[in-house]
C-alpha cells in the first residue's frame, strides 16, 4: 500500500520490512536512463505482449496492473504488502511478518500466518509459467507474464475460455484481488473496470511511461463474483464512533488482522496508536483494504475530520510493528506525511481524533495521558534486531500538547525548576520550540524534498546532549548509532524526549536538566523549568539487586506456562538496552500479567509473572516486576527528610 518513513535510510512499511537486498540501480527489468538496452515504453509493451500472450482484453490487464502497483515495478525488493513488481505477486515470508506491522517475533505460529495461499500468489504463478521465482521477483517482464498467467487461469476456471470481451472479465479481476469477502472483491474489481472506463497516464519512479486509453463504457459482468462463493459482509461491519463525527466502515485486509473478543476473553485493551498514514486518506484506505495487506488499522483519519473504521474493536489489527502492543491497542492512523506533517495535521483532523479518542478511552476504561496514548514512534521494538527500524510517526509535527488539551488530560504537573530525583514530564511549547531537522528525499514520500536539506520547524520534542552544552554532540541511541553520537535527521528518534513522556531527573546544572535515558545520563536546555513540569505521585522504578536490569520489547508467558498442543512464543532481552544500577526509570502503568492469544481457537494464555512498561527512551520497554523496586515519587523535600 502507501509507503513508510525510513529509519536512518533503512527502508520499512506498515505492513512489511523491505528485508531484500539490493537496489533499483542494479536490478534487471528496469527501463532507466543509463540502461542503454532499456526503452521508455518497455514496461508498456511488456504489458501488451503478456495480454497477447495470455489472450487477455490488453485494457484489463493494464488496468489490473494499474491497480496493483500504478506501475511500479520495486526492483528485488517487496512493495508494503509483500508484493513484487508491476503485478504485486505476493510472496510474505515469516521473517516479513515478524518485523512487519504484525511484529510478531518470537511467535511460534509464524509459519501458519504466513502460509495463506493469498500471501503466495508469486509462488502460483511460477508454477503457471515455469519461471523462476527469483525472476518473477526482480524482472519486472517475468512479473508481468506470470501476472498475465495467473489472471489468465482464474478466468478459464470461471468461464472456460479467455474471452476477448473485456466485460467477462470481471471475476477473474475479482479473485485476482485474493479477497475473501464478497464486497472487497467487488470493490476491487469495480476500481479496476473504472480505470478501464476513464483510462490512465502514469511516468513511474524509474522513468517508464505508461498509457491506459479511456475506453468505450463497459458493462461488467457483476454476477460473475457469485460463483467465488466468497463470504457476505458480517452484519458486525457497524462503526463504532461517536457521533460526533462522520464515520464509514471498510474491511480491512483480512490477513492484516485477528479475530477475537477483546475484551471480554480476558485481553485488555490499555493503549491508543497514533499514526500517519504517509498518504492520503483516499490511498491509505484503499491499501489498508487491499485483502493481501498483512498490515490492518481500526480507524483511519482524513483531514477533513472524516473517519474510516476498518477493524471492530474487539478484533486484533497489526498495525504496530510489535504484536504485544497489537494485542492491546487499537491503532488510529491519520491522512498525512512525518516529514511535513504541520501541513496535514488539521485542526479538524486533531478536534475529530480526539472525539474518537474519549469515545474509546471511556468504553474501555483507558486512561488519557501521555503514558497510554501513544505514537507509534513510542512504540517498543519486539526484539533487538527490530529496535532500530521501528517507525518514527506521527513524527514532530504532531502537536501533543494541543491534541492532550483537546482530550481534556493536558500534560500537567509543577512549574518549578527540576530537582535530582524528582519525575519531570516534557512540556515544550509547540509554537515556540523551533527546533532544527534536517530531511532527505528518502523521508519525503510525496517527492517535494529533492535534496537533504537543514529546516526549521516547531517541534514536540527536546534534543538530548551528552553534556549541558549546545555544542555538545547529541545522544546516540544504541539500537541506531551504537556509541556514535546521534544526529538531527528528521527520522532519528534516538535523541529527543517527547512531549508528556517522563523521566527521573538525574542532575541539574544552571539552565540544563540531566534525566536518565536510554542507560545513560542525558541533558537538555530547560531554564527555569520552561520545558517541563513535575510530577509527583508516579511510579518509578529501579534495579532491586546490585546488576543490571534487562528488558524487553514483547510480554508473552514463559514456554512452562502454555497448554500442551500451543506453540509457546518466545522472548529474549534486548541486547543493546538495560537499566544500570543507581538509575530509576518511569513505569507508565501498572505491572500486568504477560499473556498471548490464538485465534485458530480463540485461547488466551495469562502467565504467572507480570511486568512494567516503563518510558526508557523515546520508546517504551517492558522489565520483570520481579527485578525491579517500585516506589512512588514525592516532593523532593519529602525525599530530603524536611
Amino acid at each position: 500500500m502507501h509507503r513508510r518513513k525510513k529509519a536512518l535510510g533503512v527502508p520499512i512499511g506498515i505492513a512489511v520490512s523491505l528485508l531484500v537486498a539490493g537496489s533499483l540501480l542494479s536490478q534487471p527489468g528496469h527501463a532507466l536512463a543509463d540502461d542503454p538496452s532499456a526503452t521508455a515504453d518497455s514496461r508498456q509493451q511488456a504489458l501488451l505482449a503478456a495480454a497477447e500472450e495470455f489472450d487477455i482484453p490488453s485494457s484489463v490487464l493494464l488496468a489490473l496492473s494499474h491497480q496493483e502497483s500504478a506501475w511500479e515495478g520495486h526492483g528485488a525488493l517487496p512493495s508494503t504488502n509483500g508484493g513484487y513488481g508491476p503485478m504485486n505477486l505476493t510472496d510474505v515470508t515469516p521473517a516479513m511478518l515478524a518485523s512487519g506491522a504484525a511484529g510478531a517475533a518470537g511467535r511460534a505460529d509464524l509459519g501458519s500466518l504466513a502460509a495463506d495461499p493469498a500471501l503466495h500468489t508469486l509462488r502460483q504463478a511460477a508454477e503457471l509459467t515455469g519461471l523462476s521465482v527469483k525472476s518473477l521477483r526482480e524482472d519486472d517482464t517475468a512479473n508481468i507474464r506470470g501476472g498475465a498467467a495467473l489472471l489468465a487461469a482464474y478466468e478459464k476456471e470461471l468461464v472456460g475460455a479467455t474471452p476477448a470481451d473485456p466485460s467477462q472479465w470481471y471475476g477473474a479481476v475479482a479473485r485476482y484481488s485474493q479477497a475473501k469477502q464478497k464486497q472487497a472483491a467487488a470493490s476491487f474489481a469495480d476500481r479496476v473496470f473504472r480505470t478501464i472506463r476513464s483510462g490512465a497516464s502514469a511516468t513511474t519512479q524509474d522513468g517508464q511511461r505508461v498509457h491506459l486509453a479511456a475506453g468505450p463504457s463497459v458493462d461488467p459482468a457483476r454476477a460473475q463474483i457469485n460463483s467465488l462463493r466468497l463470504k457476505a459482509a458480517s452484519a458486525a461491519a457497524a462503526t463504532e464512533c461517536p457521533t460526533t463525527v462522520e464515520c464509514t466502515f471498510v474491511a480491512g485486509s483480512p490477513v492484516g488482522r485477528q479475530v477475537a473478543d477483546r475484551p471480554a476473553n480476558g485481553i485488555r485493551i490499555d493503549t491508543i496508536v497514533i499514526h500517519d498514514l504517509e498518504s492520503t486518506y483516499d490511498a491509505g484506505v484503499a491499501g489498508l483494504a487491499n485483502p493481501t495487506n498483512p498490515a490492518a488499522t481500526h480507524y483511519v483519519m482524513s483531514s477533513t475530520g472524516a473517519v474510516t473504521q476498518m477493524v471492530p474493536t474487539k478484533d486484533i489489527a497489526f498495525h504496530a510493528g510489535n504484536y504485544s502492543t497489537n494485542l492491546h491497542s487499537i491503532g488510529i492512523e491519520h491522512e498525512g506525511y512525518a516529514a511535513h506533517g504541520a501541513a496535514w495535521y488539521t485542526e479538524a483532523q486533531y478536534q475529530a481524533t480526539a472525539d474518537l479518542v474519549k469515545y474509546l478511552a471511556g468504553r474501555f476504561g483507558i486512561p488519557l495521558d501521555r503514558q497510554h496514548i501513544v505514537g507509534h514512534d513510542n512504540v517498543a521494538g519486539p526484539n533487538s534486531a527490530l529496535v532500530s527500524g521501528m517507525h518514527w510517526d506521527p513524527g514532530y509535527a504532531w502537536d501533543w500538547n494541543h491534541f492532550m488539551s483537546l482530550l481534556d488530560a493536558p500534560v500537567s504537573g509543577v512549574s518549578e525548576v527540576p530537582q535530582p530525583g524528582s519525575v519531570v514530564s516534557i512540556k515544550p511549547s509547540f509554537a515556540d520550540n523551533v527546533q532544527t531537522l534536517q530531511i532527505c528525499p528518502s523521508d519525503d514520500p510525496t517527492g517535494q524534498t529533492t535534496t537533504c536539506t537543514e529546516q526549521q520547524h516547531p517541534t514536540n520534542f527536546v534534543y538530548l546532549h551528552t553534556a549541558p552544552s549546545e555544542t555538545a554532540p547529541l545522544f546516540g541511541d544504541q539500537a541506531i548509532h551504537g556509541t556514535a553520537p546521534g544526529t538531527d535527521r528528521v527520522n532519528d528518534w534516538g535523541s529527543t524526549a517527547q512531549a508528556g513522556q517522563q523521566f527521573v531527573v538525574a542532575d541539574v546544572q544552571d539552565a540544563w536538566t540531566a534525566i536518565w535515558f536510554s542507560g545513560a545520563k542525558v541533558w537538555f536546555h530547560n531554564p527555569g523549568g520552561v520545558n517541563t513540569r513535575t510530577s509527583y505521585g508516579v511510579k518509578i522504578v529501579k534495579p532491586a539487586g546490585p546488576t543490571p536490569v534487562p528488558l524487553y520489547g514483547s510480554s508473552y508467558p514463559d514456554k512452562a506456562e502454555y497448554p500442551a498442543g500451543l506453540g509457546a512464543s518466545t522472548q529474549a532481552p534486548l541486547s543493546m538496552y538495560a537499566i544500570p544500577t543507581g538509575q530509576a526509570y518511569v513505569a507508565t502503568r501498572e505491572a500486568a500479567a504477560t499473556d498471548d492469544y490464538f485465534p485458530s481457537g480463540g485461547a488466551v494464555v495469562i502467565g504467572g509473572k507480570k511486568m512494567y512498561t516503563i518510558q526508557y527512551n523515546h520508546r517504551v520497554a517492558l522489565v520483570y516486576a520481579n527485578d525491579v523496586t517500585a516506589t512512588t515519587a514525592v516532593h523532593h523535600w519529602e525525599n530530603d527528610g524536611n
